[in-house]
């Protein structure tokens, strides 16, 4: 750990109290606003088609104004969509509410690659706690992002309005911290530099596609079933404080881990660590169908975090050597152009199948995703051998 990665550590966690407080509220602002139950997720779907569509976006911006330039922008337009959301909420507009999602995706896409900008801070040989410890930001977001949405639900007259306004304050917080990180300096892009592959090219390694294919799947299935979390508790009429508990053992499910997450890729292997990732995934489907009193809840999501944060972590670490340098920002971009486009078709799915009273299916829908995953890990074991096995 430096300087520059504890600020960066930082970073992710204020995304994380963005990402969790909106996951938290949206759906339910939405399904107060929306003229169907079943839209009342589209509100987090729109989070997450925003960040798909910023994908390209993004990586031309990090390719012109670099690291440092890239991240303050999307804290801007933070910053932008949390008033706007805001102004949404304070005068029941559904329609605008779901546009300001849309671009506050943008903020997403930019936050998804504070973890590849971690790997940068770092000696080569540290690549993989630096990218762990930097997901362990994701504390501040467990810790403050669900307390946050409890505390300023009701600060104003109409509720949640408050808590928007916070999350502008988080990005005004985030755009301080991001300016006092030094980033290496981009290496000067000649005419004659090496261009790299096409991203076709690389997407059809062995090793780049199984990474990306967990990553999507692990974020889709970890999506899925969060989404619906609130709606489902809410629909069994669960208190809100019990909604924001359980969410809030869900992320520190997902982001604890980071602090041993790197070693343990180290000690035993990445292959081994994203298996163990999916069965805990696996294992969380399973007490999700077991019943749906709060304890369940408040085990199968903790599970479903730290199932989450093994198989996303070993899938980022696994990608980091797939690609050259020149070719990091279009590899990083179609990595989360993926993640968000399999989010996207979750989110929707998720509150459709949630308002329906279908919370079962969700957990058995997610069952062959995750054994397609293992199929995936063991193809490419197979492939490489015990390469891929050992540091």
């Amino acid at each position: 750990m430096n300087r520059n990665l504890f600020l960066l550590t930082i970073c992710q966690g204020l995304f994380l109290v963005n990402n969790i407080t909106f996951i938290t509220i949206n759906g339910l602002v939405g399904l107060d606003l929306a003229p169907y139950p079943w839209m009342a997720t589209l509100p987090i779907m729109g989070y997450v088609v925003g960040g798909a569509l910023a994908a390209p976006l993004v990586a031309r911006t990090q390719e012109r104004h670099g690291r440092r330039g890239s991240f303050q922008t999307g804290l801007l337009v933070a910053l932008g969509s949390a008033l706007l959301a805001a102004v949404a909420a304070q005068f029941q507009l559904f329609w605008l509410l779901l546009l300001a999602t849309v671009i506050a995706g943008y903020y997403n896409a930019n936050g998804q690659l504070y973890r590849f900008a971690a790997a940068e801070l770092t000696h080569p040989a540290w690549h993989e706690k630096a990218v762990s410890l930097v997901l362990a930001g994701g504390l501040l977001g467990a810790v403050i992002g669900p307390s946050l949405a409890g505390w300023t639900r009701v600060i104003l007259p109409v509720p949640f309005v408050g808590a928007y306004l916070a999350l502008a304050v988080v990005a005004v917080v985030a755009m301080g911290l991001m300016a006092l990180i030094h980033f290496p300096p981009e290496a000067p892009r000649h005419a004659d530099a090496p261009q790299g592959r096409p991203v076709a090219e690389i997407m059809r390694q062995p090793v780049f596609f199984v990474a990306t294919f967990s990553a999507a799947i692990s974020y889709g299935v970890m999506n899925l079933l969060m989404a619906a979390t609130p709606l489902v508790m809410d629909m069994h009429r669960f208190e809100f404080a019990d909604i924001a508990m359980v969410l809030q053992w869900h992320v520190i499910g997902m982001y604890a881990p980071g602090f041993i997450t790197g070693h343990l890729i180290r000690r035993f292997g990445v292959l081994q660590i994203m298996g163990i990732g999916t069965v805990l995934l696996v294992l969380c489907a399973l007490i999700a169908l077991s019943g749906t009193g709060f304890t369940d809840f408040l085990i199968a999501l903790t599970f479903l975090g730290v199932g989450w944060n093994f198989l996303f972590t070993g899938s980022t670490t696994l990608a980091l050597g797939a690609y050259r340098p020149e070719e990091k920002d279009r590899a990083q971009a179609a990595i989360n152009f993926w993640v968000f486009v399999t989010m996207a078709i979750t989110s929707f799915t998720s509150g459709a199948v949630a308002t329906t009273g279908g919370w079962a299916w969700l957990n058995v829908g997610s069952l062959p995703a995750l054994v397609l995953v293992m199929v995936a890990l063991l193809w490419l074991w197979r492939q490489n051998g015990q390469a891929l096995t050992r540091p």
